[in-house]
């Protein structure tokens, strides 16, 4: 069963701009990652390299959602504006942080277990779920 896309939009609390750019980014990391698993793209920072766009995606979204949220407050929809703010950039803080300690566990810096790094993942599913159940 695959999702429409305005469910995707309603659940996931993101507009479609954000959903293009993060299909950009997700494009560009799986080529460099296969550039890194055939030892292409080698050294102590490849690891960092290949999620480069990831995190460029994460600048512009929050970019965009600073953007939105302040035309919303001009517009005087100061509720809606608060809601979907606080939504958007929970949402990119979780990725963030989940794409930050698997970079981290993969060059070999960071000493987590693969629980810790999972753990902003598991937040944001359940947030998820929960707004899924709230849109029906």
């Amino acid at each position: 069963m695959l999702f429409t896309l305005n469910e995707l939009v309603q659940w996931l609390g993101l507009t479609i701009f954000e959903i293009w750019i993060n299909l950009l980014a997700i494009t560009l990391f799986t080529i460099l990652l296969a550039l890194r698993l055939e030892n292409i793209i080698t050294g102590g920072s490849a690891w960092w390299i290949v999620f480069a766009p990831l995190f460029a995606a994460d600048g512009l979204n929050a970019y965009f959602c600073t953007i939105v949220y302040i035309r919303m407050q001009l517009e005087r929809l100061y509720k809606v504006a608060l809601f979907r703010v606080s939504w958007s950039f929970l949402f990119l803080v979780l990725l963030f942080v989940f794409k930050f300690l698997l970079c981290q566990k993969l060059s070999g810096q960071g000493h987590h277990e693969y629980s810790e790094v999972l753990a902003p993942i598991f937040i944001l599913l359940q947030l998820i779920m929960v707004r899924a159940c709230q849109m029906h």
